[in-house]
């Protein structure tokens, strides 16, 4: 299955999500509208709907309230990335320009703040309490996800297990949260409700080290961000804390010593650093041991399109090059 195809068995439901979307971000203020769009079609993969989608239709469900939910998930993904973009003092998301870089700081936190907003609008709209208790509990994990993060800044002393607790709360909360609250909406079975819920943590959890990975491994017109932003803000991110553990002395004390200071004036001496140390490899088999873990949680639903949508996406999760 190509990477569209995972999208091609839902593409009526795109059409329809991309909608309400539209519809959404209507704001008297036209500020608000023109970032929200602006940042809203920059495109990406819009995996999180997706997995609403799929995971909603793999239970049997296939109203206007999945395609509801898709969207209300999706502008707490798009909140989540402006107010990131502040933080990390981005310049550079999807190939192009951030908000933040293009109207300042302080629209592109406002307008975070309306996309979470109208996203609780939606959320009670949808009139389902046990989706809002998911949500309401994702939004604030993730905000101390993002918090544990920034004060492990220039921390070359962070643990593998402080770091996974760091991607689990910024990252694959969403990705959980996408896939139980489509489960809880369809009135899964308590067993179908954890399968899913898990199955979204794993996948979170192999994105954001894929992610990880390729910040060392990666080039920017492929990403369509910059390489070595993670090293720049002196985040530790599991290739860095493997080479410090793992790594030839030398090799760890030229990433600590990078780590502190921030910058990328040894980019290229720590890219061959953590590949030497086996880092990148260790990397990319954790993620690929998260994917088949997440792919196990799927054999409590029913055969379908969307189950095999799910299996295929979760390979092409670690697979990927951007």
């Amino acid at each position: 299955m190509q990477p569209q195809a995972f999208y091609s068995v839902v593409a009526d439901d795109f059409t329809a999500v991309d909608g309400i979307i539209r519809q959404q971000l209507v704001s008297r203020v036209p500020l608000v509208e023109k970032i929200g769009d602006y940042i809203i079609s920059a495109g990406g993969k819009r995996l999180r709907p997706l997995l609403v989608l799929l995971s909603g239709k793999a239970l049997g469900l296939n109203d206007d309230r999945l395609r509801l939910l898709a969207a209300t998930i999706e502008f707490l993904h798009t909140a989540t990335l402006l107010h990131d973009d502040v933080v990390d003092m981005s310049d550079m998301r999807r190939g192009r320009t951030t908000a933040n870089a293009q109207w300042g700081n302080a629209p592109s936190v406002l307008v975070g703040d309306f996309l979470y907003s109208r996203s609780f609008e939606m959320m009670v709209e949808l009139g389902c309490m046990p989706v809002m208790k998911i949500l309401a509990k994702a939004t604030r994990v993730i905000a101390e996800g993002e918090v544990l993060q920034l004060t492990k800044i220039r921390d070359a002393s962070t643990s593998e297990e402080t770091y996974m607790e760091v991607i689990r709360g910024k990252t694959a909360m969403l990705f959980e949260a996408s896939t139980q609250s489509a489960a809880a909406l369809a009135n899964a079975t308590p067993e179908q409700n954890e399968a899913l819920r898990t199955f979204g943590d794993h996948l979170g959890v192999a994105f954001q080290l894929v992610d990880d990975l390729l910040d060392y491994k990666g080039d920017a017109a492929t990403l369509g961000k910059n390489v070595g932003d993670d090293l720049a803000e002196g985040k530790p991110t599991l290739p860095l804390i493997y080479t410090m553990r793992e790594g030839k002395p030398e090799q760890a004390a030229l990433v600590r010593q990078a780590i502190q200071k921030g910058g990328l004036e040894d980019l290229e001496s720590i890219r061959n650093a953590v590949e030497a140390a086996g880092a990148l490899d260790y990397t990319a088999n954790l993620a690929r041991d998260y994917a088949e873990r997440a792919i196990a949680c799927l054999e409590v639903l029913p055969a379908s399109q969307y189950r095999d949508a799910l299996v295929e996406l979760s390979h092409f999760a670690v697979a990927r090059t951007h």
